[in-house]
């Protein structure tokens, strides 16, 4: 089962996305369900819902949902918590040992970008960076939570992200600024679904990337140095995560940073895959030009 959001940005409709015995998939409408796939609907039995009105037939087929937009999984979150160098050999790239407990970030909400959006890059940056991450989707209020057991609990899915980052505006100077380098516009492309946490081995997916089809990343989230449960629960000790808040859990090794590979520039495409979890793709451009690219991708897109 995997819930998409489609249509215009901030106009999107929810979907869910079935498969039938002979491996084709249908759309079908949630709107006798919910107006949107949020905190409300997720905190409030949402997914559940979805599977018996699966189940009972009660949902309508959504025509032309191929040629749709496909927008962020989930309607905009109260918070997107960020953890960085969460991966040995990322951290290893970046110049830094393996922390020793997860290090957080906040990025602002109006980053979230549709995957398969049209991407810019800032007017003055230079180390445009790309990121592939996997994406934590609350489900439950989680607030000192007393052991990773129950924060497995309080998860309502996954998602792909991309974690775009001006490594310019992150790094120099002694304390750092990476506010500053991961809040820029359309820096958070989150999707193409949201899958239920139920339905997936968050523990075991490939995570890769390419930039003009050559290959960049290619990890695993078994190398991931804190799981979700662990993540979810050490920020609980720290803030209040509510319903639909999304946590995006750190990159593997692979990116510009590493001094391997150039920094995005305008015209390049960049495509990422988590197992199970969708592909995106991003076509970018100088923010002040045209955005170039397509912003409703083939079916085969969607399903790669």
């Amino acid at each position: 089962m995997k819930l998409v959001r489609l249509g215009e940005a901030g106009k999107e409709q929810p979907a869910v996305v079935a498969a039938g015995e002979d491996g084709s998939e249908t759309y079908f409408s949630l709107l006798p369900l919910t107006v949107d796939v949020d905190g409300a609907f997720l905190a409030n039995g949402g997914l559940d819902a979805v599977r018996e009105a699966l189940a009972a037939g009660a949902l309508p087929v959504l025509d032309g949902a191929e040629q749709l937009r496909v927008g962020p999984p989930v309607a905009r979150p109260g918070a997107l918590v960020g953890i960085g160098m969460n991966y040995a050999a990322h951290a290893a790239e970046s110049g830094s040992a393996p922390p020793e407990v997860p290090v957080v970030f906040l990025k602002p909400t109006n980053t979230l970008a549709g995957p398969y959006d049209a991407a810019p890059i800032p007017p003055l940056a230079a180390k445009y960076d790309w990121e592939v991450e996997l994406g934590i989707v609350i489900g439950k209020t989680a607030s000192y939570l007393d052991s990773p057991d129950a924060a497995r609990g309080a998860i309502a899915g996954y998602v792909s992200a991309n974690d775009l980052s001006e490594r310019e505006y992150q790094l120099p100077g002694a304390a750092g600024q990476w506010t500053k380098g991961k809040s820029l516009p359309g820096s958070t492309p989150l999707g193409p679904w949201l899958v239920p946490a139920g339905d997936i081995d968050a523990g075991n997916l490939r995570l890769r990337s390419w930039v003009n089809g050559e290959p960049r990343q290619d990890s695993n989230t078994a190398d991931l140095i804190f799981d979700p449960a662990t993540v979810v629960h050490h920020l609980s000790q720290y803030m209040v995560l509510e319903p639909g808040d999304v946590v995006i859990t750190g990159t593997p090794a692979g990116v510009a940073l590493s001094g391997r590979f150039p920094y995005l520039q305008p015209g390049d495409v960049l495509e990422l895959e988590i197992d199970g979890l969708g592909r995106q793709r991003q076509e970018f451009y100088r923010s002040g030009q045209a955005a170039g690219g397509t912003r409703t991708p083939s079916t085969a897109g969607i399903n790669a």
